[in-house]
């Protein structure tokens, strides 16, 4: 069986950023014209009153400051509140398209490969552009890979899931080289008018490169020594289909398949979930968690990271140990915990250990063990 290591990451990050103070300006706006617009229902009880909200109540739930978008003008737009992206013409390349491909050309980069070395995409992310054709076929034709290419989604676990897709066909033989990419438009699917939820996504997308490590000339080599994936059906995250439809002209206003959580109860079952599965799949690999030197979660929620790594350790991790994004990038579902291994990978020692870990909705989590080579 061939043995495999990641050789090489990418990130896609647009050029349009939304701050804490320009999205509450935006918000706080929205709700004094909903509540001069229905003062007379609301005064007669029949329509609650919206409330308003603060830069320090985003911060103190969520950690984070900033977030990247692909289009800000329209989500601050107070009448819209929806980014302005338009369809595009069946001859044009998607957006998301676009995103992967330029992840997808610094992972090669970075890695010394072009895509003559790679067999296979795999576009793994939280929501899909269209249903078919799949979303990895066209970055594959985009990229000039000939081999094979499907879409996977398992929401905020999609990239660590392609993960062990990608491992489990260059093991086999069935490819020499995996492309997994990671596109993430959550402002789409995101009601900027829900004061619970409208602060917590942005748009990015990362690449993994993985092949056999026989094969492999990367400077930024990483070997996998575990891996576990678990998932368990709740309802306390959810989206329907359609998040992109309102996106275009003609959905504006129609918020009917949008994202929802339940976040208190989401805190409570998923961090003890994600602490076990980390120490059993460290575990598994006979190591001990004292020995990892850095924790790449996912980027959801501070409080979730800072309690996930409390159960760990026994102890408070340090900023070294698990290292933060989601400040100025916010929530990028399955990109997180890949943007911050792009990241914060190059400053570790030879042999040194760590883990990759998603949780999510599903809820899904799962959780790759590395050793960097180089």
């Amino acid at each position: 069986m061939n043995q495999v290591v990641i050789s090489g990451t990418g990130l896609y990050t647009p050029t349009e950023s939304i701050s804490n103070q320009e999205l509450i300006a935006s918000f706080n706006a929205y709700v004094e014209q909903f509540n001069q617009s229905n003062a007379t229902a609301i005064a007669a009880g029949g329509i609650a009153a919206l409330e308003t909200s603060s830069e320090a109540f985003i911060e103190k739930a969520s950690g984070i400051k900033s977030r990247y978008v692909v289009n800000k003008a329209g989500v601050l737009d107070v009448n819209r509140m929806v980014p302005h992206i338009a369809e595009r013409s069946d001859d044009e390349p998607s957006i998301m398209c676009e995103m992967a491909v330029a992840a997808a050309k610094q992972a090669l980069e970075r890695a010394g490969r072009t895509a003559a070395d790679v067999d296979a995409v795999i576009c793994a992310a939280s929501n899909m552009q269209r249903a078919y054709p799949a979303m990895a076929v066209e970055i594959q034709n985009a990229l000039g890979i000939d081999g094979y290419g499907f879409d996977m989604n398992v929401a905020c676990s999609s990239a660590t899931f392609g993960i062990q897709a990608a491992m489990s066909a260059i093991q086999s033989g069935q490819a020499r080289a995996v492309l997994v990419v990671n596109p993430e438009i959550t402002s789409g699917h995101l009601n900027w008018r829900d004061r619970d939820s409208h602060f917590i996504f942005g748009d990015a997308c990362t690449a993994i490169l993985l092949e056999r490590a026989d094969l492999a000339t990367s400077a930024h080599q990483f070997s996998i020594l575990g891996m576990k994936l678990k998932t368990a059906f709740s309802n306390n995250i959810r989206n329907n289909f359609g998040f992109l439809n309102r996106a275009d002209e003609s959905g504006i206003g129609k918020a009917d398949k949008l994202f929802r959580q339940q976040g208190r109860k989401v805190f409570k079952e998923v961090c003890p979930m994600a602490a076990e599965t980390i120490t059993t799949t460290v575990q598994a690999a006979g190591l001990e968690v004292d020995k990892i030197q850095r924790f790449w979660l996912h980027q959801a929620n501070l409080n979730m990271n800072l309690l996930i790594a409390r159960l760990i350790l026994g102890r408070d991790a340090s900023t070294e140990e698990s290292p933060t994004i989601l400040d100025t990038y916010a929530n990028t579902s399955s990109a997180g915990s890949i943007i911050a291994f792009h990241k914060h990978q190059d400053d570790l020692a030879k042999d040194a250990i760590g883990v990759i870990c998603s949780f999510g909705a599903g809820y899904s989590i799962g959780c790759v063990v590395v050793k960097k080579l180089n």
